[in-house]
């Protein structure tokens, strides 16, 4: 058999231009056609070990769904990812496979790895396309009921696994719509809503029952459930935003990152009047922070109207927590960066509303916990800029309700739930728990695989 040639040209993924897309909520990202989705999956060397299959959360077949596609088999390729993954459209959006599978790739000796998120997106739009989804074979009812308590990526990963099983499986969800942090954390612009109630419709589909407007610690306790069902799964993730407590936190036009971001992705609020929740205008917005929930809202302050939208980030651009690839499109879009800035006090007007902030530049010194170098205040650099809005995206703590009304529940120093970390077994019989509310907030695929460890293991006491 011939040695198969190596190509390190990867083929990119069409774009709307920067000057148009600031100022619409449609998706950044274009998509793969067929043409270009085959070509790229002709890149892969189908190395004799897969490499790339260790550096996934939750093990999907990689070289075996892109050599389906590379031989146009698109309809094998979505089979053999929906074995292991029931978001593929989710992941092949917002997962950092630059930091995972694709790290493992053998090409990123010579060049550019296989673009393994960007075929997983396109094997999943394609079978979207065909208006038709095969369903996977559901063994016979086992009559044992399961009931995961939250609808965000762990918590979907256990109902699909589980429901496959024979279990009867529901999902109670504390807001109105269900996605957790697909749904009312993440953009249109980078995960439009169809594509997260497209998911949810499939697991439905697959007999999973979902109740919203429903919170458990309030409106039934966590030992209710657990009268009723004969195994629970926590996955209420990480939705208790992080201030700065800093002057001026509590003046009009200072957000958390968690409330200007469900108020317009959960809300619709730059549908304005078509909805009800309307979002302010503002002219000059600060975002504090570096990860990719500051790049969502500064870009999201673009599209909203804003004149000028800043990322303002005590380290320089080196250490930015963000994907390159969002950093690159906030940049594009027109996000200034001012780097190496620590607010420390916000100014207001005298009807309350925020007009200036006050900073200081920092420099770097040794690495910290974190193995990124610490941030150090320069004495004297003290400055202000007028801003008319400010949203504070530092960081989130695990969601509080359960671990507050469940007194026997182990809770760690954090507010997260202590569990095995093979297992996501609790301290509590029968109870599992996974994803944000557990290693606090991390990426979407991490927490799919911590729902798929809890199932596999919640399936094995279920079928004692």
């Amino acid at each position: 058999m011939a040695k198969k040639e190596l190509n390190l040209n990867r083929i990119e993924m069409p774009k709307q231009a920067p000057f148009i897309r600031n100022r619409n909520f449609n998706e950044v990202a274009l998509g793969y056609t067929e043409e270009d989705a085959v070509a790229e999956a002709g890149r892969c060397l189908e190395c004799k070990k897969s490499y790339c299959i260790e550096g996934c959360p939750v093990e999907i077949n990689i070289p075996g769904f892109i050599k389906r596609i590379a031989n146009k088999d698109f309809s094998g390729a979505i089979k053999i990812i929906k074995e292991k993954n029931c978001l593929p459209a989710v992941c092949g959006r917002v997962c950092p496979q630059e930091e995972q599978c694709e790290n493992k790739c053998l090409l990123n000796k010579k060049g550019v790895p296989i673009a393994i998120g960007r075929l997983e997106r396109f094997a999943a739009e394609w079978e979207a396309a065909q208006g038709k989804i095969d369903m996977p074979n559901i063994k016979v009812s086992t009559g044992k009921k399961v009931a995961i308590i939250g609808s965000g990526p762990a918590g979907v990963t256990v109902a699909g696994d589980l429901i496959l099983e024979g279990h009867d499986v529901t999902i109670f969800e504390a807001l109105h719509e269900p996605g957790g942090v697909l749904t009312y954390g993440i953009p249109e612009f980078r995960l439009p809503g169809k594509i997260v109630n497209r998911e949810i419709d499939y697991l439905q589909k697959l007999g999973v029952k979902l109740k919203t407007n429903y919170v458990v610690g309030k409106t039934k306790s966590l030992h209710k459930l657990l009268d009723e069902f004969d195994a629970v799964f926590v996955g209420t993730g990480a939705g208790l935003p992080w201030f700065m407590e800093i002057p001026g936190e509590n003046l009009n036009g200072v957000y958390s990152a968690n409330e200007y971001l469900t108020r317009v992705n959960l809300m619709r609020g730059f549908q304005y009047p078509k909805t009800y929740t309307p979002v302010k205008r503002h002219k000059r917005v600060a975002v504090v922070g570096g990860g990719n929930v500051a790049m969502d809202c500064a870009r999201t302050a673009l599209r909203l109207g804003a004149e000028k939208a800043y990322i303002v980030y005590r380290r320089s651009q080196e250490e930015l927590p963000a994907r390159f690839e969002e950093f690159e499109n906030a940049e594009e879009e027109g996000v200034i960066f001012h780097f190496l800035t620590l607010p420390e006090k916000l100014i207001g007007d005298e009807n309350g509303w925020l007009k200036e902030i006050e900073c200081s530049k920092m420099e770097l010194g040794e690495p910290d916990q974190s193995g990124r170098r610490r941030p150090i205040r320069i004495e004297g650099s003290e400055f202000r800029m007028p801003m008319d809005s400010c949203i504070i995206a530092i960081g989130n703590s695990p969601n509080p309700i359960i671990p507050n009304t469940t007194p026997d529940l182990e809770v760690g120093k954090r507010g997260t739930i202590t569990a095995d970390d093979e297992t996501g077994k609790t301290s509590i019989d029968r109870v599992w728990a996974g994803g944000d509310i557990v290693t606090g907030a991390a990426t979407v695929i991490l927490a799919m695989g911590a729902g798929r460890k809890a199932a596999r293991a919640m399936q094995e006491y279920l079928s004692r």
